[in-house]
């Protein structure tokens, strides 16, 4: 996304936060980053966070954009970019997936890595947040050239990344297998450390190579789980629930199923291909099986409805499991949900957020629902660590339990200070790393 530069006569009045003009933040609302920050500056205001701590979790700590060029099928090489940011490692080590897709920007995971950092602290795993990602359209490149690609990137990372310091995980666009070659190629190139350390380097592995069972599910699990703690909340239950998701790849497919078995109504889907619906009910598990043979939903059973249609149906559920910011003010007009469950990142504008607001919709974000993930690969980690397995039992149990109880944080949260669910996320996330900060200081 562009940013527009800010002349430095300019007045703090036109920053909608004095922190903003404070670090010299590029004057541009719709930038992500810019909007990420400023809904963590609001929460923070709310609970008096030192300002210390404001200026330290508005930027993050490291930013690092490699060129690395690789070989294609044909012989001739590809200059490919590629980012990592180090968000916050104050509760721990970074933690954050790699995304592979033809619209990244440094920006763009830069939000995505202060959302980690977030998601840790509101779930209480030992991490800090990152993120990373290449710019590069998989589904444009063989798989033997993304397994290149996914090698040559580790190797253009690797000083700066380390089971003890920074720990990739998968995101849009890759995969456990793509896991499994950045393990390799790390190991490989650390063969005097012991194998586990290797392994422990990325989450999200196969389950073969050092991953852990219910990994794969884990966000999609961890929506259902936030999604049915929080239900009382606004008068539902799952049982005959409508439902609709936006996106049915790995965290909207799975979020499908789940709610499915527990005899909730997947009513409408939408994805890059189209949008489908069926009033009765469509099968979460063969749709799963449609979009992984043939790339989407379109095509499977049920009436093919425009875009408009799908966020028009009504739901007692909206399940957003897609990219960035794509609900704006006009989704969210045509939103007929009473709650929403962010399984993507950051999906609603500020904008859109305002409107499903005014309307009495309610969200819970991204940092609280879509934190599966991070706690499924801190289980993950922990196995890696202490050469120990769980079985599925175990992990399920431990995933309810850390959502369950970020959940019942945010609930106390917007009690104690009358705020919507997204600023309460924010406020427990918060004061979970004010008072880290507090005890640990600041150096020297």
């Amino acid at each position: 996304m562009s940013t527009t530069a800010v002349s430095a006569n300019e007045s703090a009045a036109e920053y909608s936060n004095p922190i903003f003009k404070e670090l010299d933040f590029p004057q541009d609302p719709n930038n992500l980053y810019h909007q990420t920050v400023e809904t963590m500056l609001h929460a923070a205001d709310i609970i008096d966070l030192k300002h210390r701590v404001k200026i330290i979790l508005a930027q993050p700590k490291n930013e690092v954009m490699v060129h690395f060029p690789v070989r294609m099928d044909d012989g001739h090489h590809r200059l490919f970019k590629g980012y990592r940011v180090q968000h916050n490692n104050a509760l721990g080590p970074y933690k954050g997936g790699i995304r592979f897709h033809h619209d990244v920007h440094l920006d763009d995971v830069k939000s995505l890595a202060l959302l980690m950092t977030m998601k840790c602290s509101l779930v209480r795993v030992p991490f800090g947040g990152g993120k990373g990602g290449v710019k590069v359209n998989p589904r444009e490149h063989s798989a033997r050239e993304m397994e290149r690609i996914t090698r040559r990137f580790c190797s253009a990372i690797m000083n700066i990344i380390g089971p003890e310091y920074d720990i990739p995980a998968p995101d849009v666009g890759t995969s456990a297998q793509n896991m499994a070659w950045f393990a390799d190629t790390y190991m490989m190139s650390n063969e005097g450390k012991a194998a586990n350390d290797g392994l422990r380097v990325v989450t999200g592995k196969p389950v073969e190579f050092g991953g852990s069972l219910g990994r794969t599910k884990a966000t999609g699990q961890g929506v259902v789980d936030t999604l049915v703690e929080l239900l009382p909340e606004v008068g539902l239950e799952t049982k005959g629930m409508r439902v609709s998701l936006l996106g049915y790849g790995n965290v909207g497919s799975w979020a499908g199923r789940i709610l499915h078995d527990m005899d909730a109504k997947i009513v409408a889907v939408a994805d890059h291909t189209g949008a489908i619906r069926d009033d009765k009910g469509l099968d979460a598990h063969r749709l799963a099986e449609h979009c992984e043979k043939h790339g989407g939903v379109a095509g499977f059973a049920g009436d093919a409805i425009t875009t408009d249609e799908f966020y028009q149906t009504q739901v007692d559920v909206l399940i957003p499991a897609a990219l960035e910011q794509m609900i704006t003010d006009r989704e969210a007009a045509m939103i007929n949900a009473k709650i929403i469950a962010e399984g993507a990142n950051a999906p609603c504008t500020p904008e859109g957020d305002r409107v499903l607001s005014e309307r009495g919709i309610e969200v819970i974000p991204a940092i609280l629902a879509n934190a599966g993930g991070v706690a499924v690969s801190y289980f993950e980690w922990v196995q890696n660590k202490t050469s120990s397995y769980w079985d599925i039992e175990q992990v399920d149990r431990e995933l309810n339990r850390h959502m369950v109880m970020a959940a019942r944080r945010t609930v106390v949260a917007r009690q104690k200070y009358g705020v919507d669910l997204r600023t309460a996320a924010y406020i427990a996330a918060l004061d979970h790393i004010g008072k880290a900060y507090s005890v640990r200081g600041i150096f020297p």
